[in-house]
């Protein structure tokens, strides 16, 4: 009777800590490169997103084909949109950034807008009376008063962001998806299962950060809260 193999790796066992400490500078790698491409995608559709949302606030006729392009985007496959961006950014890290800055502006626009909607109408006309101008009256008034809305939708597309970067690995960028992808081809099983735990780890740790940063830029929330019954 052949002995079985001595070590996890021989036996391609799902948990395997010989795959932790041989492999460390290749999930270093991996997840250097996830966080830089969600970090980047969601970074650039923020900046484009809030423009979008205060266009769509001031001139009401805006929201609608706005909310609709994005909405559209939003609906169509990652593989297609892929294919679809090909032709312009090529096999590159580029492509993926910007799929994924697409999808993420369909989340951001709505939350950002519904914030600013949300807005109460006195507010406004209490700031006009005190000598606010167009742009003061936004980055001093509404938007702060948005940010509950758009940290949510930030929340969600950061999230959104980091599991679609795992599709990246059909053009050779997808942080760790090009881990889970070359495992499931081989069947590495510690493979598989560590790369798709580390982004269950990026995620809940982008959200939690992000909610930290929600509640130290909106302190007037918990001042509600504390204060309700």
């Amino acid at each position: 009777m052949t002995a079985p193999p001595d070590d996890c790796l021989a036996r391609n066992e799902w948990i395997c800590g010989e795959y932790l400490s041989t492999r460390r500078q290749i999930l270093l790698d991996a997840v250097v490169q996830h966080l830089q491409l969600t970090s980047l995608s969601v970074l650039i559709a923020l900046v484009v997103a809030v423009p979008l949302a205060v266009l769509a606030r001031r001139w009401g006729w805006a929201a609608g084909p706005v909310l609709a392009l994005t909405t559209i985007l939003y609906t169509i496959p990652s593989l297609a949109m892929f294919s679809l961006l090909l032709p312009v950014y090529g096999l590159s890290a580029s492509l993926v950034v910007a799929g994924l800055v697409l999808y993420s502006l369909t989340l951001l626009v709505r939350n950002i807008l519904a914030g600013l909607r949300a807005v109460p109408e006195d507010t406004r006309q209490a700031a006009r009376g005190m000598g606010y101008g167009p742009i003061r009256l936004l980055l001093t008034v509404e938007l702060p008063l948005a940010l509950p809305a758009a940290m949510a939708g930030l929340r969600i597309a950061t999230v959104s962001a980091v599991s679609l970067v795992t599709i990246g690995a059909i053009v050779g960028f997808g942080g760790l998806g090009n881990l889970i992808y070359t495992g499931m081809n081989t069947y590495f099983k510690a493979q598989v299962l560590t790369a798709s735990v580390l982004c269950v780890v990026i995620a809940v740790a982008a959200d939690l950060l992000l909610l930290g940063v929600q509640r130290v830029l909106t302190p007037w929330e918990r001042a509600a809260r504390a204060v309700r019954p």
